[in-house]
Parts: C-alpha cells; structure tokens; sequence
C-alpha cells in the first residue's frame, strides 16, 4: 500500500513538472518572425528588396525666412513651414537641406516603376559650410564591385550599339550604354567595378538607396 502512494506521489511529481516546463517553454518562445533592416550598400554583404519608399536625394538651397508660427516659420519664396529650431527672425537668409523620396516597385525582372515626392525641407542652417557637411553624411559616394550580367550591341542600318547590363547590390538590374572599347573589355568579365551614389534616409541612417554613377573601369 505504502509502495503503491509512493508511486502514485511521484507520477504526480513528474506531471507537475512537465506542466511548468512547457508554461515556461511558452513563455519564452521566440517569434517566428524577425525584424529585418535594410542593409548599406558599403557593406555589400546583404541586399533588400526596394519594393516600398526608399531615400532617393538631398539638395541645399538657400532661402529666406517669411512669416514665424507658432514655434515655425515660412521659407519663402516656396511657402514650405518647418520648424524654426534656431530661432531666426523674418528676413534672414538661410540654407535649407531638403529631402526627396521614392516609392519603388521591382518586378522579378529587377525592373523598377518610381514615383519620387515633392521636395521636403527637412533641416535649416545658418551657413551653407554647415548645409555641405550634413550632405556629406547622407549622400556617399563609393566603389564596388557588382555581378556583370553580360554584353551585347544591336545594329541599325549598319550602325551598333553597345550595351551592358550590371546587378546592383540592391537586387536593382542596371543598363548602361558603352563604347565598343568598354564592350571589348567587358565581354569575358564576370565582375566589373561600378561608382555608386549611396543615399541615407536622414531619420534611419541604416536604410539606404544605392544609384548607378558610372563605371570605374
């Protein structure tokens, strides 16, 4: 009898512990689905689909100060409110930095349809030598190497046409007119180097959009 409530106590025991294990187990599991950040292109490591808004350009411009509202101001002579974080007076002179961005949708070709935005003043300053190196940081200009996806001319009444088509490391399809030297040279290459503009959102530096500036071979 003894023997028997023995047993019976530690199958209790062994159930009770497998009941917290698995409300633990379930406490702690981790999400089947993890956030994912859109890779630099200086890292050319990984590369993201650029379906969505990516960041597209950058641009100073001098302007000046209009009406003040409520803690904003007026630029003039485009009527744009943004916050007046210096507090400049209505008259100044200044120069604005301005942000474009771009809605993009890539087929599986790696071809893309783009609807970019208005401009939008996103920082004021006081100097253009300040403007300048706030720009430096968002918009860089790099070299790296990219997959040549091939070669090949058309003819037109006995005239060619050369071209070559390159894979970003965005995933983006790039064609490029070229000369029959570049053409020549081309032809056998698996890889070439390219010139690209990288262009960073200003409010998440991690995101970035890498543009075709030309070939650095």
């Amino acid at each position: 009898m003894k023997q028997r409530r023995f047993w019976l106590m530690a199958a209790g025991f062994i159930v009770c512990i497998v009941i917290i294990w698995a409300i633990s187990s379930a406490f702690h599991k981790k999400p089947s689905v993890l956030s994912k950040t859109t890779a630099t292109v200086g890292s050319a490591a990984n590369t993201s689909s650029m379906n969505g808004e990516v960041p597209w350009d950058y641009q100073i411009q001098q302007a000046k100060v209009g009406d003040l509202l409520d803690g904003d101001m007026v630029l003039l002579p485009n009527n744009e409110r943004i916050s007046n974080d210096q507090n400049f007076a209505t008259g100044d002179q200044i120069w604005v930095l301005s942000y474009m961005q771009a809605t993009m949708k890539t087929d599986s070709q790696g071809k893309n349809d783009v609807t970019l935005s208005q401009w939008k003043p996103i920082k004021t300053f006081k100097t253009k030598e300040e403007a300048e190196k706030d720009l430096a940081e968002l918009k860089l200009e790099i070299k790296t190497d990219v997959k040549l996806v091939g070669v090949y001319k058309t003819e037109l009444d006995g005239k060619f046409r050369y071209f070559a088509v390159a894979d970003l490391p965005t995933g983006q399809k790039v064609k490029q007119p070229i000369p029959e030297e570049r053409y020549e040279s081309f032809k056998n290459k698996k890889e070439v180097q390219v010139i690209l503009e990288e262009v960073h959102d200003y409010s998440n530096f991690d995101q970035s959009m890498a543009k075709f500036r030309g070939w650095a071979e």
